[in-house]
């Protein structure tokens, strides 16, 4: 109650304590710790919708995304190799094309220093490359040797011990030719026989003479007698002569044989056919030979 004979504060008239005497006489409360409040601090719930107030609020902190760091997928030796062989292809064609766009300008190009890889690989492939055609070239030389030194072997020239005359026959007459007669007496199936004999040739050396096989109906052996070059020509025009007619072979003026002329005989190959043995081809070889 307020105290008779003192005027009511303001406070007191409408009811308050007096605030300024109660703080002169109340203790003042020093600093309280308290725990701090878990969820949202209780009040009045807001309503929904705009709301206008004088406190400044700090916008609420955004949560910071982390980058997710994931692992170096691990490369097999074989893709790595054959990724670098790739590149070593790409980079080793980019260089050309850069060498030949510079020479087609004219330019001088300085390529770029190749990997020591590549230089390795490239060296070896270079060495492999030219011992295979060293090689090739080694084979091809022995071939065509051996081939060369056959071939001479078999064309070698065969020198006769005393030249082979060879006559066109131009009459037979039975007997012994009279002295001075230009002839050669041999012998026949009808008997002693002289030939008359007109101009003919001589042969010191023939490029093959051999004893084969006959190649007719018959079951005999053949001469074959191959000219050189040199009397093919003389041989040709001889025997184109006298087709039909006979050819007398003389050695030592003795007369060896005397075949008969079918056909003019213009690449020097002679046949001499009528050795029933190979005997008797043997012989005639020999005769021919001057043996």
């Amino acid at each position: 109650m307020p105290r008779q004979g003192t005027e009511p504060s303001p406070a007191q008239a409408l009811g308050q304590d007096d605030l300024a005497g109660r703080a002169a006489t109340e203790p003042v409360p020093g600093p309280t710790l308290i725990p701090e409040p878990k969820g949202p601090p209780a009040g009045p719930a807001r309503p929904a919708g705009p709301v206008l107030s004088d406190e400044r609020r700090e916008p609420a902190p955004v949560p910071e995304r982390s980058t997710a760091v994931l692992p170096v997928p691990d490369i097999p030796d074989a893709d790595r190799r054959r990724r670098a062989r790739a590149e070593q292809r790409r980079r080793a064609a980019a260089e050309t094309k850069r060498s030949r766009a510079a020479r087609r300008q004219g330019l001088a190009y300085r390529e770029r220093p190749v990997p020591a890889p590549v230089q390795a690989a490239d060296q070896h492939r270079s060495a492999l490359v030219i011992m295979v055609l060293t090689l090739g070239l080694l084979i091809a030389a022995v071939a065509v040797t051996g081939g060369m030194i056959a071939s001479s072997m078999r064309t070698q020239p065969v020198t006769l011990a005393a030249p082979l005359h060879v006559y066109p026959v131009t009459q037979a007459m039975p007997g012994q030719c009279p002295a001075g007669t230009p002839g050669i007496t041999g012998q026949s199936s009808t008997g002693v026989t002289c030939y008359r004999l007109a101009q003919g040739i001589a042969i010191h050396k023939v490029a093959d003479l051999r004893v084969q096989k006959s190649r007719g109906a018959s079951t005999g052996y053949d001469v074959a007698l191959t000219l050189r070059p040199v009397d093919r020509h003389a041989f040709a025009r001889l025997t184109g002569a006298t087709v039909g007619r006979d050819l007398a072979f003389v050695v030592r003026d003795r007369l060896i044989t005397l075949p008969r002329v079918d056909m003019p005989i213009r690449d020097g190959k002679v046949v001499v056919t009528g050795s029933p043995t190979r005997a008797a081809a043997n012989t005639l070889v020999h005769e021919l030979k001057g043996r």
